[in-house]
């Protein structure tokens, strides 16, 4: 027995020795240029994995690092950029959070309602609290460092709500309340832990407070200033036209991180507080046009964050997590089941939301992006100033996101059926256009469970669908309005039915992305077969085209005119399709709904064939205005 140990024990010691060889001669020697290529490519297919399976990819980023840093050890990031990681992570963080405050409009927090209102104020103030109490009882940290850490963890942010919503599908108010939560708390969150950081900083600088007041009041007025400044004068050209809309995009982010460098030479640490500033100046300036820069620095943000992230994780060193022992979990479950039900109790005083929604709201609350990034620079930071504990923030602040976004993203949705407050699984519609057919569409979803929104540029056009109980949305779907109040998390198939060909059209390329290609569709332009299947070549731009190419709107507004209604049948074994097409030999079928709440349409390319099991919605039509089908 003792000869096969040491002939096991010799197999797994040259297994290593190959494996460590392999290791060496694959990865040791690999280029800088191709590991930032490397990182490049890791973060997209993070970020397209995350958009496939509906999850947080701030999950994928974070494994991903793991995996080629500690885990295998090809990716050392000071290694590989040296003394320029901090300046990269600094100014990447100064982008993220610039981008967040350009969603910062005073105008929105009135309309917001109050237990939001109250849940990004004072109600995040006590949370801090709260979470900053059990980091140091727990954790162990010092007073300085459990204060940051609270001030940092009140910020959930939509790129980790926004996912978990579309899996979780809680009713509409709930839906709200999250989201707008998560747009506002971002800039406002980050501009707390911005301030809390300021004083730790200059405490350190000075040991009498009399000092330590003037060098923070210091940093406070020339980052603020500095922001107020360069928002202005950034605003003032863009309002006189003076930059092309070419190079915008260009000069917003140069501008940025120009400032963020100036007023840190400044005023020491003072450089996220001015561009912060700067990015909600610029939201609130009347006459500035910022909707392409804010695109713009959407897309750079899911770049800058898919590389940080992947960088931060690979730095991360598991005797931290070690070192941070069972306390994490406990700081955790803090947050998770006192802090949190504590601040929407306190935020909902007095409102009409029930318990079980407010208990769903409690449940909710993800940290992700800008919790992570802002706690890595802090950590860096505070380490050169000699807080020895510094280091232990980033391996926290990674394991209270890894618990939040797992945790909440398995339990949620059960969490939601049993309240009694989830969506059903089938997706909802968005209807583009209020007109006879589009309501007549939404009250046949509507009496099959099926949640719908109709969407129109005209308030006495949407007044019928208003009167009939329906959802209704009052704007351009497509419009900065839109993206901020239409929550879309409830749906998932969008229908072009309004009367202008190329305004549904226009708006494929709006829901396209949310909805994916083959989930939005419009009525097709004339009843010229030749016309639409040009039309139909380019599906990426009109999308899957309506119940047949006869089918033009004209014709099916008039058979609504005519008292033609839609109807629905439920295919059995013992009512075949066939039976029913006996029974129904002038009929259009629209579309079924399966058990398993799956909607599928009638389309140009698709026609229906409904099984045994399936509901068939159709429409009875005169003679005259289609042919059996």
């Amino acid at each position: 027995m003792s000869i096969e140990r040491s002939l096991y024990s010799k197999s797994l010691g040259a297994s290593a020795i190959i494996l460590t060889t392999i290791n060496k001669a694959l990865f040791t020697h690999m280029s800088s240029l191709l590991m930032l290529a490397t990182i490049g490519l890791a973060g997209f297919l993070c970020q397209w994995l995350a958009q496939k399976v509906k999850l947080p990819a701030i999950l994928f980023l974070l494994v991903t690092g793991l995996f080629l840093g500690p885990v295998i050890g090809i990716l050392d990031p000071d290694l590989l950029f040296g003394e320029l990681l901090f300046p990269y992570i600094s100014l990447s963080v100064a982008v993220i959070l610039f981008e967040g405050a350009l969603t910062l409009r005073f105008d929105e927090l009135k309309e917001i309602g109050k237990p939001v209102r109250n849940m990004v104020t004072y109600a995040s103030i006590v949370n801090a609290v709260i979470i900053t109490i059990a980091t140091h009882y727990l954790i162990g940290l010092t007073w300085e460092l459990s204060a940051l850490f609270g001030a940092i963890m009140v910020v959930t942010g939509p790129t980790v709500i926004m996912p978990m919503l579309k899996t979780v599908k809680p009713n509409h108010r709930i839906s709200d309340v999250l989201r707008w939560e998560g747009i506002v708390i971002d800039p406002i969150g980050a501009l707390f832990a911005v301030l809390v950081f300021e004083w730790i900083a200059v405490q350190r600088a000075s040991e009498h407070l009399s000092e330590v007041f003037i060098i923070f009041t210091q940093a406070i007025a020339v980052g603020a200033l500095t922001g107020l400044v360069a928002g202005y004068a950034f605003g003032w050209l863009l309002r006189r036209h003076l930059i092309a809309e070419s190079i915008q995009n260009f000069a917003s982010l140069s501008f940025v991180c120009f400032v963020f460098a100036v007023s840190d030479s400044l005023a020491h640490e003072s450089g996220l507080l001015a561009v912060t500033v700067m990015g909600v100046l610029l939201a609130n300036m009347r006459g500035v046009h910022i909707h392409s820069i804010l695109d713009f620095k959407e897309d750079l943000t899911v770049i800058f964050v898919s590389a940080l992230f992947i960088i931060l994780a690979a730095r991360l060193d598991f005797s931290g997590f070690t070192q941070l022992g069972f306390g994490a979990v406990f700081v955790f479950l803090v947050m998770q089941f006192i802090a949190r039900p504590i601040k929407v109790a306190l935020s909902f005083i007095g409102s009409d939301f029930t318990f079980r929604e407010r208990a769903m709201i409690a449940w909710i609350g993800p940290r992700g992006i800008v919790a992570a990034a802002v706690t890595a620079v802090f950590a860096l930071k505070l380490s050169e100033l000699g807080f020895e504990q510094a280091d232990l923030l980033v391996p926290l602040a990674f394991s209270i996101i890894i618990g939040t976004v797992v945790f909440q993203s398995l339990t949620a949705r059960p969490i939601a059926k049993l309240l009694d407050v989830a969506q059903p699984n089938t997706p909802g519609v968005v209807i583009i256009g209020s007109n006879v057919f589009s309501l007549t569409v939404a009250e046949a979803l509507k009496k099959a469970g099926v949640e719908t929104v109709i969407c129109g540029k005209n308030w006495d056009n949407l007044r019928p669908a208003r009167l009939a109980g329906l959802k209704t949305y009052y704007g351009n779907p497509s419009s900065d309005h839109a993206s901020l109040n239409l929550n879309l998390a409830p749906y998932g198939i969008m229908l072009g039915l309004s009367n202008h060909h190329e305004y549904n059209i226009s708006q494929v390329a709006r829901f396209r992305d949310e909805f994916g290609s083959r989930q939005v569709f419009t009525l097709p332009a004339t009843h010229d077969p030749d016309r639409n299947h040009k039309h139909l070549a380019s599906e990426q731009t009109t999308g899957q085209i309506l119940f047949g190419f006869e089918e033009n709107f004209s014709k099916l507004r008039r058979a609504v005119n005519d008292g033609n209604t839609i109807r629905m049948t439920e295919i059995t074994e013992e009512y075949s399709l066939e039976q029913w097409k006996k029974d129904n030999p002038a009929s259009l079928k629209l579309f079924t709904i399966n058990k398993n709440g799956d909607i599928q349409f009638k389309t140009a390319e698709s026609p229906l064939k409904p099984t045994a099991g399936t509901t068939l919605f159709y429409f009875i039509k005169k003679e005259h205005n289609v042919a059996p089908n």
